[in-house]
Order: structure tokens, then C-alpha cells, then sequence
């Protein structure tokens, strides 16, 4: 082997024997390692207020509920409440919801509707977090 021209076939090396795909990957492997070093000015870091909070669970619970309730009511039938994403809780207030808008549906059209699906989810998580939620039965 010689410590210069090329070795195998296609393979260029310096003089001090080192492939030119080693040189790349250690120039690779130094900006990487540059990029973890700490942050040039104060204004680079995040600070802990800038960090998103949790979303609460009974938003989550609203919002998966108003979107099947919206899906269900538009197509006239329920999916499996694990497919939808939902715990049985959750599915039981989905039914509860989709009842009640259609009610509403009937009585004064499809603005009404939406409006009670938001308002009846909303307070079908919020009792159902406030009571435990997921975690109050074997299945819930």
C-alpha cells in the first residue's frame, strides 16, 4: 500500500494515507459535535416558559369527541371506538353527543347541531376527567 495516488481502485487518499469519504465523515461527525456545544448568545437559548404545557386531558377528550361526533353524524354510523382512538368513556359520551345533535339537527338545522356537539362534548370530558377519567374502571 502506498501512502499516496490511490489504493483500490476509485479510492483517493492524501498523503497521510486517509480516504477522502473518512476526511467527509469526520468533517461531518465535527459539525455535529459543534452543534452541541452551548449556545453563542442568551437569545439562542430557550427558556422554560417557552417550552409548550401539556394539553389537559379533557381537551384531548373534547377534541377527539367533537370530530367523530361531526364524522358520525355526517355519515350515520359509528366505527369501533378503538379504531377512532377513544376509551370507552370517551365512546360513551360520543353517543351521548351524536344523540343530542341529531335532536338538534331536526329541530333547528346544522348550525345548532355543531354548536351542541361542541358545547355537550365539552361538558361530557370535563365531568368525565373530574370523576378520573381512563383510569376510574378495567376499560374506561
Amino acid at each position: 500500500m502506498t501512502t499516496g495516488g490511490t489504493g483500490r481502485a476509485g479510492t483517493v487518499r492524501d498523503g497521510a494515507g486517509r480516504t477522502a469519504a473518512a476526511a467527509r465523515v469526520a468533517a461531518v461527525l465535527a459539525g455535529l459535535l459543534a452543534g452541541c456545544a452551548a449556545p453563542a448568545s442568551p437569545s439562542a437559548r430557550t427558556s422554560p416558559s417557552a417550552a409548550p404545557s401539556p394539553t389537559p386531558p379533557e381537551v384531548l377528550c373534547t377534541r377527539l369527541v367533537v370530530h367523530w361526533a361531526r364524522e358520525v353524524l355526517g355519515s350515520g354510523t359509528y366505527g369501533d371506538y378503538q379504531s377512532m382512538g377513544l376509551s370507552n368513556g370517551q365512546y360513551e359520551i360520543l353517543r351521548s353527543v351524536v344523540d343530542e345533535a341529531r335532536v338538534e339537527h331536526k329541530r333547528r338545522g346544522p348550525d345548532a347541531a355543531d354548536e351542541s356537539i361542541r358545547r355537550e362534548a365539552r361538558t361530557g370530558c370535563a365531568a368525565w376527567y373530574r370523576s378520573g377519567g381512563p383510569g376510574a374502571g378495567a376499560w374506561r
